[in-house]
């Protein structure tokens, strides 16, 4: 005998197209002044991304990695946020800390090298940047399980790239919060390239959506570039976690449009004709389009937001740079309890 016992889909969520032009079936209620509110969020980050890409190449700042057409990802699922949720971030969700309020002096800190850019304030709920690949997932599961076992409102949210679904890591994550049904949203940002790695390389799936459906939740396919296709599809996986409906996750289809980081150079391996196709899609011009055509916004108030986020950004790094340095003694000191021999010697070494 032979039958099919189960079918699956992964359906793909798009409201906002390139020609700033919405799908009002799918639209979600948003006020006018939301709409502004995240227009600003969007500008602001690119401004900070262009600035702080600037300071690392003055040498002011370590490795980067550059957020420019992942914008309406991050903002759109920050966004639909409560406070108590938490959020769990690789290391190029420099939007989603601007939408939670992280002060952009920190994260110059941070980017310096300074681990006290690094401490997060208490009550924001958002963990710290991480670079290994795919580690925080299993974070974010063990948080989520936690406030599920305690009975709290919270959902947790992770951030990754289409180079950690490749991880080992990514695939004991999903397969916990399926079988333990864990309050979490697993936002993979697939920006079409692990560094040098393209997507058709990373796995041979159809969609990264679907790799979901192998631990038992659901996975969407969603326009990254749509930042209201992003709000809704997080605000409808964290009604449902809420309600005790588990795991979600969203691939966010979306593209990076500079270098990995500042120490690669896309150039080598990358067809330029691709990256001036994905230019075309671009997030925020697509939501200034929008908001244009709605008459709430125009070339003076575009100007003065410009004006604005500029302010913002330098007065973030004069704070930031006005710090005085770390003790360079502290690489030793807190290494353990007691300091052993060999961190002694070369704490002397140091001197």
């Amino acid at each position: 005998m032979k039958k099919t016992v189960a079918t699956f889909k992964v359906e793909y969520l798009q409201i906002l197209n390139e020609k700033g032009e919405v799908d009002k079936r799918l639209m979600p209620t948003l006020s006018n002044d939301d709409l502004k509110k995240m227009y600003r969020f969007m500008v602001l980050s690119r401004v900070f991304n262009d600035k702080i890409l600037k300071l690392q190449r003055q040498g002011r700042l370590g490795t980067l990695a550059s957020i420019r057409g992942q914008e309406a990802a991050q903002v759109g699922s920050a966004f639909a946020l409560q406070s108590q949720d938490m959020v769990f971030p690789s290391f190029r969700e420099h939007a989603v800390f601007i939408t939670r309020g992280i002060s952009m002096s920190g994260m110059i800190l941070a980017f310096a090298g300074d681990e006290r850019g690094q401490k997060i304030p208490e009550g924001s709920n958002n963990f710290m940047y991480s670079v290994p690949v795919g580690t925080h997932l299993l974070h974010a599961v063990g948080y989520a399980w936690g406030m599920k076992i305690r009975k709290k409102n919270a959902v947790a949210i992770v951030y990754f790239g289409d180079g950690a679904t490749s991880e080992g890591d990514f695939h004991e994550a999903l397969n916990f919060a399926g079988v333990f049904q864990a309050p979490v949203i697993f936002l993979n940002q697939n920006n079409q390239w692990a560094i040098s790695l393209p997507r058709s390389r990373q796995s041979h799936a159809e969609t990264l959506a679907q790799k979901a459906i192998a631990y038992g939740f659901e996975g969407i396919k969603v326009d990254g570039n749509d930042v209201f296709a992003m709000y809704k599809a997080t605000k409808d996986a964290l009604d449902k976690a809420r309600k005790g409906g588990g795991p979600t996750y969203i691939e966010a289809y979306t593209y990076r449009m500079d270098d990995h980081t500042t120490a690669d150079s896309a150039i080598r391996y990358r067809d330029q004709k691709e990256v001036d196709v994905w230019a075309k899609k671009d997030p925020i011009d697509r939501l200034q389009r929008f908001i244009t055509k709605k008459r709430i916004w125009s070339k003076k108030d575009e100007d003065k937001l410009l004006a604005e986020c500029s302010d913002l950004v330098e007065k973030a790094v004069a704070e930031a740079e006005k710090i005085s340095p770390p003790n360079p003694k502290d690489m030793f000191t807190y290494m353990y309890a007691e300091p052993t021999s060999i961190l002694q010697d070369e704490m002397k070494d140091l001197e």
